[in-house]
């Protein structure tokens, strides 16, 4: 990380500055008269990614990350999240991944969450209070995230299924992806196992290719403009599971683990390059 950590102020005129810059050529979209219209949301996203709202996320994140909290007012230093305890560098490029003393296979959220509990001594509820945050309530939960993923960028993506629980979870992620069901009868496959698909200006990767999967993966969390707000893949997938009109699963659900494992297996070798910035 930069020196924006010390130095808040100054990141954020930066980024008020490109945003403005920003929203002001996306507002002018309709009436341009070169370029296609992927081509100048690819320009919207450049503008802004040097000042990047996400990096005042990752301190935030940091800062959480060393804090002592909870019953036990420790900090979350001594956290494993697969590569020893304390250590984040890269920890996110191979998650999800099964943990022997839970007993499961976990993505980043439910490990954090499992932390909080033994190691700050919160209830389950506690740890997982506010994941999503909304209009003056912010979440530590993304910001916590936000900093750990951080902590991979430029590292390559390395999920394994080392493990008969890591297949049997990404079996299952692989049959929910398949899946058709709710009211529109649509399954992740519907939009996404197509190349050249297209949602209103969204352009809607394959993410049973390589590079459809690489691109997408490799992205989250992301600060998203139209909400103001870091994502993180438990968001992402809960959107779109909602958008489906299938049942909201709950925050950390094995569900949603599962669909992670599979995504993130797929996307093997990409770089990580997250948070990073989406519409």
């Amino acid at each position: 990380m930069q020196n924006h950590r010390r130095r808040p102020g100054a990141a954020l005129l930066a980024i008020a500055a490109t945003a403005a810059a920003a929203a002001a050529m996306v507002a002018a979209l309709p009436v341009q008269a070169q370029g296609s219209t992927a081509e100048e949301l690819a320009k919207y996203r450049q503008m802004l990614a040097e000042g990047n709202p996400a990096e005042l996320w990752e301190a935030a994140g940091e800062e959480l990350w060393k804090k002592p909290a909870g019953p036990k007012n420790v900090s979350l230093e001594q956290c494993d999240l697969g590569k020893g305890p304390g250590v984040t560098k890269g920890a996110y490029a191979e998650l999800p991944r099964y943990f022997k003393d839970a007993g499961k296979v976990m993505d980043l959220e439910q490990r954090l969450a499992w932390c909080r509990v033994t190691l700050q001594g919160l209830t389950r509820a506690q740890a997982t209070a506010n994941p999503f945050s909304s209009p003056g309530k912010s979440s530590d939960i993304e910001r916590l995230v936000s900093f750990i993923a951080g902590e991979s960028r430029g590292v390559k993506i390395n999920v394994q299924l080392s493990t008969p629980e890591e297949k049997k979870v990404y079996a299952l992620g692989q049959k929910i992806f398949f899946y058709r069901g709710g009211a529109y009868d649509f399954a992740c496959a519907t939009c996404h196992a197509v190349d050249g698909q297209r949602i209103r200006l969204q352009d809607l990767p394959n993410l049973l290719h390589a590079s459809g999967a690489q691109a997408a993966y490799t992205t989250w969390p992301a600060y998203r403009v139209s909400q103001g707000e870091v994502r993180t893949m438990q968001h992402r997938l809960y959107d779109c599971l909602r958008q489906q009109r299938f049942p909201e699963p709950d925050y950390g659900s094995d569900v949603i683990t599962a669909l992670t494992m599979f995504l993130a297996k797929n996307a093997n070798g990409g770089t990580y390059d997250g948070p990073n910035l989406k519409r």
